[in-house]
């Protein structure tokens, strides 16, 4: 894309771009430069994606467009810390970034917090939007009805397993697990036959593991019962369910039987590495429900690259409760790009953005990322298909997946769901009094009328 086209650009979101200032965006930050694009985003442990991404879409666009500087702002934190540091550069307009990596579980509340700008006007008038289906669509739309972003990839999550660890223990493979009973019985033959050199399961939880614990632990189990967090038709908070505690018992197992992570090294905030870069490269951990991106941490671009991973580790859907609906559950996330309300010039950041999601990038991230593409161009392309490993078994859970509800109340209650895996896992709390806790504490978050029973 050359910056003569980057005039047409102006000339035609010239109407979006009256918007914007009349919203308050493009507000000029200050002193800055309108030239410079400021980008914001996550370079963590296994979160390399990105980084190689951002570094090449600076490196082109900016040979292409010699007026333009993408400045790149590579923030080494995990996913929480790094949004408390984007949420702090977001209150000045001078220090705004102009595009945020956003996770979009936070679309709300940083659209109610005021710090993105709506991108319906150049989303609907972008060639490549046909690409983008309803999924996409409803991920990163607020609930104001309004866009604040575009998806890069989505993802799923289940069972790794090593495929020799396993059968060391003498459980058959390919391992299919139907339920959870299943799940904890595989747990206990791999501690009986292969000792403490061998953590048989690990599920993420408690507060420092974060949102990695709030989803990938406690919403995989919780989403395979009877119940949820949420429920969509009353719009209300689900509190005191049997799927809670039921989930809750599951943690309490593990890690009362010492088939999880010893509770000092699954409290370390930095668990999601050592789990993808050391544990399990090492052959130290048998079982780990987890994402599908696991596999960014083991291709050659990684910190700590592991080729052969493809001999060792397979990938398997995470089984209900007991075998019932559908068999099995996911929960499905991902990131987007979004444009900050301070942005300077909106219509060159657009473009920005745009370069950094057509397919060539698109089809890059999926395939470093682990990601399962949001462009139909790029899921359906013999690049993408014929290079990403597991892409069937990864597709395959689209359809029985999950995803967090899109409120701004989420992240306070998400901790509350971390905080009472944390007291279960540490022997402070039964799973009923976990149970009890977290429902005075939502109530308290969200109000008594926005809380209803469970099951």
């Amino acid at each position: 894309m050359r910056r003569g086209k980057h005039h047409v650009l102006r000339a035609t979101g010239a109407a979006v771009a009256l918007t914007l200032v009349a919203s308050g965006c493009g507000d000029g930050g200050g002193d800055r430069d309108a030239n410079t694009v400021r980008v914001a985003y996550m370079n963590h442990g296994t979160f390399i994606a990105m980084d190689t991404l951002m570094k090449k879409v600076k490196e082109e666009f900016e040979a292409d467009n010699p007026d333009v500087t993408i400045e790149l702002n590579a923030i080494e934190a995990p996913a929480e810390d790094y949004q408390t540091q984007v949420n702090l550069m977001n209150q000045s307009a001078g220090e705004a970034p102009d595009i945020i990596y956003q996770d979009t579980f936070t679309i709300n509340q940083d659209a109610d917090a005021g710090y993105l700008a709506p991108l319906d006007e150049y989303f609907d008038n972008w060639e490549d939007a046909e690409n983008f289906g309803d999924q996409e669509r409803e991920a990163v739309t607020a609930l104001d009805g309004q866009r604040y972003g575009v998806m890069l990839g989505t993802d799923v999550r289940g069972l790794w397993y090593n495929t020799e660890l396993l059968e060391e223990a003498g459980v058959d493979t390919p391992w299919e697990p139907e339920n959870w009973d299943d799940i904890l019985e595989t747990a206990r033959e791999v501690q009986s036959e292969l000792g403490d050199d061998v953590t048989p399961l690990n599920v993420y939880s408690g507060t420092p593991a974060g949102e990695m614990a709030s989803m990938q632990g406690f919403q995989m189990l919780l989403s395979g019962t009877e119940d949820w967090i949420f429920d969509d038709e009353s719009e209300q908070w689900v509190t005191s369910s049997a799927g809670f505690t039921d989930s809750l018992e599951f943690i309490e197992t593990i890690y009362d039987e010492g088939l999880a992570l010893d509770p000092q090294d699954a409290l370390d905030a930095n668990i999601g590495t050592l789990v993808a870069e050391e544990h399990i490269p090492a052959g130290e951990l048998a079982i780990n429900l987890d994402g599908s991106w696991n596999t960014q941490s083991w291709i050659e671009e990684a910190n700590q690259p592991w080729p052969e991973w493809e001999e060792h580790m397979e990938f398997v859907p995470m089984p209900t409760q007991n075998g019932q609906g559908d068999g099995a559950t996911s929960m499905s996330g991902g990131w987007a790009l979004s444009m900050g309300q301070h942005a300077t010039d909106p219509d060159l950041v657009w473009e920005v953005m745009a370069y950094a999601l057509n397919q060539e990038h698109a089809t890059k991230f999926a395939l470093e990322g682990g990601q399962i593409p949001v462009r139909d161009d790029v899921a359906e392309s013999p690049e993408f298909l014929d290079e990403a490993p597991l892409a069937e078994e990864f597709t395959e859970l689209v359809g029985v997946t999950k995803f967090r509800p899109a409120y701004s109340d989420y992240p306070r209650v998400s901790l509350a769901i971390q905080e009472s895996m944390e007291n279960v896992m540490l022997g402070e709390a039964t799973p009923e009094e976990a149970t009890e806790l977290y429902a005075e504490e939502v109530e308290g978050i969200v109000g008594p009328d926005n809380v209803t029973s469970g099951s």
